[in-house]
């Protein structure tokens, strides 16, 4: 087996950690995935940086803190010159591939201004976060100013399912009794089969589509790292047959809500729970529609994950290829009263991460579960590692993970930190925040949750007599939470203040870097005696060297 693995990073787009059966739920089994976790390490305390798809996924591609990159939310873009994870990977020999959904926003005027012409071989570069696209596929088109026509849709109407709009209208609608074409952007139409055979489907597309990437590679013989990054189960939320019509209300859990959630003095929880999305998911009769289809499409991603598995198998692939499979954050589900994403409960920010290494130095691990804390960022330094690369870390914020999968020290981690800029929202607008103030922070240490909350007072919880997250902290008077809370913004200031930027300082920049004295720059001395008694060299060293004639 060849010491340079490739890597196959599976994301799935708005997948809770607790909606697969190795992560304990008891109707909705995944059986691919857990095989996975068998032969791998499965992680039960990975959070992300950020609660929603855009600033987690740029996060997950630099190895960097959103408060490190700079791009907050959807559409903000990744500044020109962040590296990525494909640059560190192309200066290693590794290819950096894309198959599905990034969510990247390119720096169009930083690009203008550094006089990049967008369509070169770096401006492409740049505007796809540095990876070489296989297929790229955002979702949400082909009428969205995020994505216009894509493959996918050649791909439907050559197979026969022609439109203005094929993926609305095939793969994001269903057709009722009397034959109306009915959009799954509407939350009473999740329970509809999707418009267009599995076979067909977005998951089932990318899967095949992954596969032809993999093919194709074997043939010259470069290690890859492929990001196969499913567009679902976000929503919409619809799934083809037989997967829309497998769970009903029998399988689906009770919501994890208490009634002084709804009754919390927090200005800005308030302005979440009125927020439409929170409203609409807070109705039983809503989870009782969508939650069936959410399970049906994590279903059908664990069927057509366990028949790529086999043919990687099949066709030699799996035997030097690592996979990890995560999300990019969760989905409230109605939990907390609340819908989509976008704060800090376990459902919403820890994600489901599993590691399988097939090198022989992994085989002491198999079956591992680690409650090590760790962090999405980790993921961009353990596959540099994994692919022979040298490391980074005045770049790379997270760390490195291949200690825990060969089952050796050297991996800790004292707290997670997650972020969020919700300036975009319904909340800030009814709070009137100004979007310099629109930011939360989450820090959290395997036990006690603080959440950041500009303007406002913060919000706590403690996991370990209150592991549902119903009781807030954040304004209780006991001494003990007093302390933690004091411990924890103080540990936020800390983090806050560290280099985050200073990415040039490689290791031989800062070899290079003498006390000014030792370069001939004399900042307060008095005489040649001061001079020579503090650095112990003459002061006629100093002296210029007279010109050759």
């Amino acid at each position: 087996m060849s010491n340079r693995p490739n890597v196959l990073w599976i994301m799935a787009d708005q997948l809770r950690f607790d909606y697969l059966s190795c992560y304990g739920h008891p109707h909705l089994h995944t059986p691919h995935i857990d095989a996975l976790a068998q032969r791998g390490v499965r992680f039960t305390n990975a959070y992300v940086q950020s609660p929603v798809c855009g600033p987690s996924r740029m996060s997950a591609y630099t190895g960097r803190y959103v408060h490190s990159h700079g791009s907050t939310w959807n559409g903000m873009p990744l500044r020109i010159g962040e590296p990525t994870l494909g640059d560190h990977l192309r200066e290693a020999g590794s290819r950096a591939v894309l198959v599905g959904k990034t969510h990247m926003k390119a720096d169009a005027e930083g690009m203008a201004w550094l006089g990049i012409d967008p369509n070169s071989e770096i401006g492409v570069r740049r505007a796809e976060c540095g990876f070489e696209l296989f297929e790229r596929d955002d979702g949400l088109h082909p009428d969205s100013a995020r994505q216009s026509w894509s493959a996918y849709d050649d791909y439907l109407v050559a197979h026969g399912y022609s439109s203005d709009n094929p993926w609305g209208d095939f793969a994001n609608s269903g057709v009722d009794a009397d034959g109306e074409l009915l959009s799954a952007w509407l939350l009473k139409n999740s329970r509809l089969a999707a418009n267009v055979p599995e076979e067909h489907s977005e998951t089932a597309y990318m899967t095949n589509r992954a596969m032809d990437f993999m093919q194709a590679a074997q043939k010259d013989g470069q290690p890859w790292v492929c990001h196969l990054s499913y567009i679902k189960p976000h929503w919409p939320y619809i799934v083809p047959a037989p997967y829309h019509d497998m769970y009903d209300e029998r399988h689906i859990i009770d919501p994890v809500r208490s009634d002084l959630e709804r009754a919390t003095d927090h200005p800005l929880m308030q302005a979440y729970l009125n927020a439409r999305v929170c409203r609409s998911f807070a109705r039983d009769h809503v989870r009782d529609h969508v939650i069936p289809a959410y399970m049906g499409l994590i279903k059908q991603l664990d069927d057509n994950l366990g028949r790529m598995f086999q043919w990687m198998t099949d066709t030699g692939v799996a035997e030097n290829t690592i996979i990890a499979f995560t999300s990019d954050h969760g989905d409230y589900m109605g939990d907390h009263w609340m819908g989509d994403k976008d704060f800090y409960h376990d459902v919403a920010v820890k994600v489901p991460l599993i590691l399988y290494d097939p090198r022989p130095q992994a085989n002491a691990t198999r079956g591992l579960v680690s409650d090590a804390l760790v962090e999405m960022i980790d993921l961009a330094p353990t596959f540099l590692s994994a692919v022979g690369a040298v490391p980074k870390p005045h770049v790379l914020e997270g760390r490195d993970l291949t200690p825990i999968l060969h089952g050796a020290k050297g991996f800790s981690r004292q707290y997670a930190i997650s972020e969020h800029d919700y300036h975009w929202s319904e909340m800030a607008r009814s709070l009137g925040v100004p979007q310099e103030h629109a930011h939360t922070k989450m820090i959290f240490d395997g036990r006690w949750k603080y959440i950041r909350c500009e303007t406002f007072r913060p919000i706590l919880f403690d996991l370990e007599t209150d592991p549902q997250e119903l009781t807030d902290l954040g304004a209780s008077d006991l001494p003990e939470h007093q302390a933690v809370r004091a411990r924890m913004e103080g540990a936020l200031l800390d983090w806050a203040t560290r280099h985050h930027t200073r990415i040039t300082a490689t290791p031989q920049v800062l070899e290079g870097q003498k006390v000014a004295a030792d370069v001939g720059i004399l900042i307060g001395f008095w005489d040649e005696q001061e001079y020579e008694a503090e650095t112990g060299k003459p002061f006629d060293s100093l002296k210029p060297v007279g010109r050759p004639n």
